[in-house]
């Protein structure tokens, strides 16, 4: 489901919200994800999961192209771990 197919259900299930007002709410929600992400706290959504970083660290890879090794620098990266209801919804 794309960002504007769920923008597009949420508006058809509420007669009070238009698409605008969906959209500016998801739209507020995914941005206090990402700052909350960017400002190094871990964001929880009961019953949802939670979002926080992980850190990868520094390694040597390799370029597909030629072979050879480099050097790829750690960095910090988002992971998402499902709340106990989702995984219990989708397993069933």
């Amino acid at each position: 489901m794309t960002k504007q197919e769920l923008i597009q259900k949420l508006a058809e299930s509420s007669e009070d919200l238009t698409k605008e007002d969906v959209r500016l709410a998801l739209d507020t929600v995914l941005d206090t994800i990402i700052n909350g992400l960017a400002d190094g706290k871990r964001v929880e959504v009961r019953g949802f999961g939670c979002f926080q970083l992980r850190y990868r660290k520094p390694r040597l890879g390799r370029n597909p192209r030629t072979g050879a090794v480099v050097p790829v620098e750690g960095k910090f990266f988002p992971h998402f771990k499902a709340g106990q209801a989702l995984r219990e919804r989708v397993d069933h």
